[in-house]
């Protein structure tokens, strides 16, 4: 089931709450997104944009100053998740919680080792950029092309396509829990750190659980300015929605 709109709620504790009434900050943006379902609305509506989006995400630690503990609720696509975890991120103290699947996931679990990705890499030789596609739900073949596509048909300046995924492959039970989606976040980060080390930008596209996306963007730090794509489901298939810078 593709993550509905964008409609945040966050609060100063760790346990969710789904009652944006009850919240201390929310971002609601289910108005303005695209068509009448929640979960086909995948792209602002005109004149909104997603740097209008940006900007009201990232200016969401200035509404809970003070606070480590925040959870995160609501209906929220994966690129929105996953700037919102880099708009709390982990250097700046803050712990994020969201509730996924009926379970807690926070990035202050602790898990008992790394959890290193399975990482495949495709030639683009379009540029100096990096191409990096983090696959935990979808069918390998389907996703890796889809994104490969992407890349050619929009002339993106990248020079590879690196694929990562958990060890046992993408299926919807590869990622069990809090502990190992840290675990993976963690994984994935560092496997990413050498090879983006010296590379101008990191073109980011996302096929994952909304919490790992949160939990990935929380740990997104000692690497390259990244641009975050977002499935629209148009014939272009994704779009840019977010730069955050490194």
């Amino acid at each position: 089931m593709p993550s509905p709109a964008t409609n945040l709620i966050l609060k100063r504790s760790v346990k969710p709450d789904l009652l944006a009434h009850e919240a201390d900050h929310t971002i609601n943006w289910v108005e303005r997104f695209e068509t009448d379902s929640e979960y086909t609305k995948r792209r602002p509506l005109a004149p909104s944009t997603w740097t209008q989006l940006q900007e009201e995400i990232e200016a969401a630690p200035a509404h809970l100053l003070g606070s480590t503990n925040i959870s995160v609720t609501g209906s929220i696509r994966l690129a929105p998740a996953f700037l919102t975890g880099a708009a709390f991120r982990m250097v700046s103290g803050a712990d994020l919680a969201v509730l996924q699947r009926g379970q807690l996931w926070s990035t202050s679990d602790t898990y008992d080792a790394d959890c290193d990705p399975i990482v495949e890499e495709h030639d683009i030789g379009y540029g100096e950029d990096l191409a990096v596609g983090i696959n935990v739900t979808v069918r390998p073949a389907d996703f890796t092309q889809d994104v490969v596509d992407y890349l050619r048909e929009q002339n993106i300046p990248a020079s590879k396509l690196l694929i990562l995924t958990p060890p046992a492959g993408p299926n919807d039970g590869s990622v069990s829990d809090s502990h190992a989606a840290n675990a993976l976040a963690v994984g994935i980060r560092d496997a990413l750190r050498r090879p983006t080390r010296t590379t101008p930008r990191i073109h980011l596209f996302l096929a994952c659980p909304m919490g790992l996306a949160l939990l990935l963007g929380h740990r997104w730090n000692r690497l390259r300015p990244t641009v975050v794509y977002e499935d629209v489901r148009t014939a272009q298939g994704y779009e840019p929605a977010f730069v955050i810078p490194a």
